[in-house]
């Protein structure tokens, strides 16, 4: 029944603060989205100026004045690759998920480009960016934001394609039954069933970014040397003059804008995405973020979206007509002949690639250092095994009760954002140091090195898959008095399972990757190497050996895709026959 107050409301002592308050939002979020557009403008017209190497080469100043503005490029950079990763993550893993031929193809070619090193993408784009623009610093800049790319898209990339393979059965066969046109299916169920595990990947991606923001504007590739203004360069910098003070103010920037980053960008989004929880009833300590209470509590959304609305509806109505429901398709009697087809011109296709690559390869590199290389390769291996055990056993428990726990989340987010984000090799300097005082053997901290940069991926789509549990089934498995090890084994591992299987293929491919520039590293005229593939591909690279940088990258390509094929491709299906809401 609806109850009426007993007396008028006074809307001089209630509707007058609520006024001011949107008011105080409004010029808030205006304020706000101004400055955000002079700042990217102000940074953004650096990409565009005069550049003819080797005469015309930007110069990196160790002047601690300068670090605003190189943390401001870096970041720009950071989020044109993070808008881009989002966009390929989204047609990729449609694409995988929804055709069954495509999936073929597409997930062991999305395998071997997550095993390809940064430096094998740069050692060929970065020529060709250039070539584009000639004259112009916009094409090294392109070359720049493409290897951040490479270093966050893929992550993202599998957890949306593992979100869609995950949806509850029960959902997608109501959105078939209404038979809703195709982009109404992806913007109201797929999207926001994958929205939490693609929110904490991306997180994770944005930080794994970091990892590689040297590589990407201290770039010496073929003999060659190119910097750009930024973060990453000015450590490059600050490491080559042996500079400590230097080195300190860059992390203590560092640490600045990875808080700036998830204070304004990354908590609000997670407060959002707490109301796409597959759930029926609602948690109690919700997310909360200050950014998004003032964007709530401004009108200027609402009536920005209300100006919009006919737009966006015949933008809907069109896409409807273009894209309707698909029909359910009768199975085709010709289906193995078309397979088999399919599979051998794909064989085909492979065995050309590998024979050219061979041919290449044998030309100046024998037989007894391939079998070297496979040998690197095998120990590299190792490494990414303990690697990922490692994180497992420490990381999951860790991510569980945070997923778990809203108010633990709330404290534990920007903790782990933060480590996460934090570039590791920033701190490989003084590790290098510690080694070097110490005499610790770098073929085994080495292994440590690359897992600064890979755990976290574990770490993250713990909490991801944890957070995605509906509230209510884990009151009613509370209300049950289920514990302990009875509690992970019926509700936490086939829960967070194919999550965790998601962060194990990512986090072992990240380690093949971290694997380039953790196992080898300098100080000064020191450095330390470790007996890898890692370290013979970032040799080969530097020195543009094109034989040994196809060898080593044709090689690292070769055992990721072994371990995805043998290992990671058995749990996939798993997961998604007996771990998924059903």
């Amino acid at each position: 029944m609806q109850q009426y107050p007993l007396a008028p409301r006074d809307a001089t002592r209630t509707d007058a603060p609520n006024r001011i308050t949107a008011i105080l939002a409004d010029v808030a979020v205006l304020l706000g989205v101004l400055t955000l557009l002079y700042v990217t403008a102000r940074v953004g017209s650096g990409a565009f100026v005069s550049f003819v190497p080797p005469v015309d080469v930007p110069e990196v100043s160790l002047d601690p004045a300068n670090l605003p503005y190189y943390a401001a490029r870096s970041t720009l950079r950071m989020f044109i690759a993070l808008v881009a990763s989002l966009i390929f993550s989204f047609i990729y893993g449609y694409i995988a998920a929804k055709s069954a031929r495509a999936e073929r193809v597409l997930i062991p070619l999305l395998d071997i480009l997550q095993s390809v090193p940064v430096l094998g993408f740069l050692s060929i784009t970065v020529t060709g960016f250039i070539a584009l623009f000639p004259g112009s610093l916009l094409g090294l800049e392109l070359a720049s934001i493409f290897a951040i790319f490479t270093g966050q898209v893929w992550n993202m990339t599998f957890s949306f394609y593992q979100s869609l393979k995950a949806i509850p059965r029960e959902l997608d066969e109501a959105v078939t039954l209404y038979r809703l046109p195709r982009t109404q299916r992806f913007f109201q169920l797929e999207v926001p069933a994958s929205t939490i595990g693609m929110l904490w990947n991306a997180m994770m991606s944005f930080g794994g970014g970091w990892f590689f923001v040297s590589a990407s504007e201290a770039i010496s590739v073929l003999n060659q040397e190119y910097t750009l203004p930024g973060l990453g360069s000015y450590v490059a910098v600050a490491i080559a003059a042996e500079d400590l003070q230097a080195l300190g103010l860059a992390i203590l920037t560092m640490a600045i804008v990875i808080i700036l980053v998830d204070q304004l960008f990354w908590r609000p989004l997670v407060a959002w995405a707490d109301k796409f929880k597959l759930e029926r009833s609602s948690s109690a300590d919700a997310p909360q973020s200050w950014v998004l209470n003032i964007i709530r509590a401004s009108r200027l959304p609402r009536m920005l979206s209300a100006a919009f609305a006919p737009l966006t509806d015949a933008i809907s109505t069109t896409l409807a007509r273009i894209f309707p429901a698909r029909p359910p398709r009768p199975p085709r009697t010709n289906q193995a002949t078309t397979d088999w087809v399919f599979n051998g011109g794909l064989i085909l296709v492979i065995l050309v690639l590998s024979w050219y690559a061979t041919t290449f390869i044998a030309r100046e590199i024998n037989l007894a250092e391939v079998v070297q290389v496979i040998l690197m390769g095998v120990v590299t291996m190792l490494r990414v095994f303990a690697l990922l055990i490692m994180s497992t056993v420490i990381w999951v428990p860790i991510g569980v009760a945070i997923g778990f726990n809203p108010r633990l989340s709330q404290l534990a987010q920007p903790i782990v954002l933060f480590l996460a984000s934090f570039p590791a090799n920033f701190l490989f300097p003084f590790v290098t140091l510690f080694f070097i005082a110490t005499g610790f053997s770098f073929n085994i901290g080495s292994m440590f090195l690359m897992a600064l940069g890979a755990q976290w991926y574990i770490l993250f789509n713990s909490i991801a898959g944890a957070m995605s549990v509906p509230s209510d089934l884990r009151e009613m498995t509370r209300s049950m008095g289920v514990r302990g090890w009875q509690l992970w084994r019926q509700l936490i591992i086939p829960a967070i399972f194919g999550s965790w299987v998601t962060g194990g293929i990512t986090a072992t491919g990240g380690a093949w990757n971290a694997s380039i520039v953790a196992e080898i590293v300098s100080w000064g005229d020191t450095t330390l190497t470790a007996f890898g593939l890692g370290e013979y591909i970032a040799v080969a690279t530097e020195i543009g050996d094109w034989p040994r940088i196809v060898l080593g990258v044709g090689m690292m390509c070769v055992f990721v895709v072994a371990m995805n094929r043998i290992m990671w491709k058995p749990l996939y299906d798993l997961a998604e026959r007996r771990f998924k809401l059903a």
